[in-house]
């Protein structure tokens, strides 16, 4: 059963280690801004690429790529991200980007918020699913 969430407020995800995105919710919107992105449709167009599209490191590239997309765009603000002495830093682009390339928070930034709608995606190319 698919459980639909209809509340269109932003919240706090939790992504541990102390740090807390405020995140719009995940809709259809979103994931098309994001695929709209330069940085998206760079590395889709590298899919024409039959060496890259087969190497299996490819995927986690795409993945990557894409949560920082939708990161840029859902996220309003952070709490426990801070600069080298510890002072918070401003949220940005460039720091939502930094942020998901550290293993723990990309991996949970992945399955806590943007799974779900990975999980429906898939679901959509299955010739036999149920409708």
């Amino acid at each position: 059963m698919l459980k639909l969430n209809l509340s269109t407020e932003p919240h706090w995800l939790d992504l541990g280690h102390g740090v807390r995105l405020f995140v719009e919710p995940l809709t259809t919107a979103v994931m098309m801004a994001a695929r709209s992105d330069p940085s998206v449709r760079t590395i889709a167009g590298d899919d024409a690429d039959l060496d890259r599209a087969t190497d299996p490191g490819h995927d986690d590239q795409i993945a990557v790529i894409v949560a920082k997309a939708v990161a840029r765009i859902v996220v309003k603000d952070w709490e426990g991200v801070g600069d080298a002495e510890g002072k918070p830093l401003p949220l940005t682009p460039e720091g939502i980007d930094a942020l998901l390339e550290l293993w723990p928070i990309f991996e949970a930034f992945q399955t806590d918020y943007i799974a779900g709608a990975l999980i429906l995606e898939q679901e959509k190319k299955t010739p036999d699913r149920a409708r």
